[in-house]
């Protein structure tokens, strides 16, 4: 089930914790302000933000998004397509501007996701708040 696997708050823009409140407030990176997070999640009220500069860190895992597209498409349409190197390099450099806010969306959940685990209790037991308060 990816729904109880780590990956599921990376992929789906959901908070480490309980994987039910949204990350970012947008959920487009293409959008004006795909930067902006929510402090805690809306659903279990787990810090998205923990402490000034946490998010530091993400820059080293953004840092690999990029490395690993680089090689994987120099892979592909150099050495297996055969493309001149001329060609894939003016096709790669506007296409890592176009990837940036995604990578930047993608390696602040993938740094977080290092520091919280899922807990299905948490989420029951936010279920469960929520279930209070509408009674």
């Amino acid at each position: 089930m990816l729904k109880d696997n780590r990956l599921y708050s990376v992929v789906f823009n959901k908070c480490p914790r309980c994987h039910q409140g949204d990350f970012f407030i947008t959920s487009s990176a293409y959008s004006r302000r795909f930067d902006e997070m929510h402090e805690n999640c809306s659903h279990c009220g787990e810090a998205l933000i923990p402490e000034p500069g946490f998010y530091w860190g993400s820059m080293f895992v953004s840092y690999a998004f990029y490395t690993i597209y680089t090689l994987l498409t120099f892979f592909v349409f150099v050495s297996w397509l055969k493309v001149d190197l001329d060609y894939y390099l003016m096709g790669l450099v506007p296409t890592l501007v176009i990837l940036t806010p995604y990578f930047f969306r993608l390696a602040r959940r993938s740094w977080l996701t290092f520091f919280i685990a899922y807990d299905p209790q948490k989420n029951r037991e936010a279920s469960g708040k929520h279930l209070k308060v509408s009674a």
